[in-house]
């Protein structure tokens, strides 16, 4: 049976560009962060996917653990589709820090 691989990729950290406004004000469309494949912890912003949109990676903050996989919301609760629509989603990874334009640890929530 063949191993299911991670979206993150082989590499531990991964550059990952934020698109639209989910996660405002946290981060914003067009922001760069890293993130690294491991396990979440409530607060955490999170790389997931959802079973309903496998190819598609999205960036969260982890609420809860539900089973084997997370309930996530956006920081943007007006613009965000998240876990309150799609139901629980798979965890790939922990974003660390904001890679672009303003480098740094994330701000606000349980933060990274």
């Amino acid at each position: 049976m063949a191993r299911e691989s991670n979206p993150l990729g082989r590499l531990p950290l991964r550059r990952i560009r934020v698109r639209g406004p989910s996660m405002a004000p946290t981060l914003r469309d067009g922001d760069v962060v890293v993130a690294r494949r491991g396990v979440a912890r409530a607060g955490d912003v999170v790389v997931v996917t959802w079973p309903q949109r496998p190819g598609q990676l999205s960036i969260k903050r982890a609420v809860r653990a539900d089973g084997e996989r997370w309930f996530v919301v956006g920081d943007n609760d007006l613009a965000s589709t998240d876990s309150r629509e799609l139901g629980p989603a798979v965890v790939h990874g922990v974003v660390l820090c904001r890679a672009w334009p303003r480098p740094g640890r994330l701000v606000g929530g349980g933060g990274a």
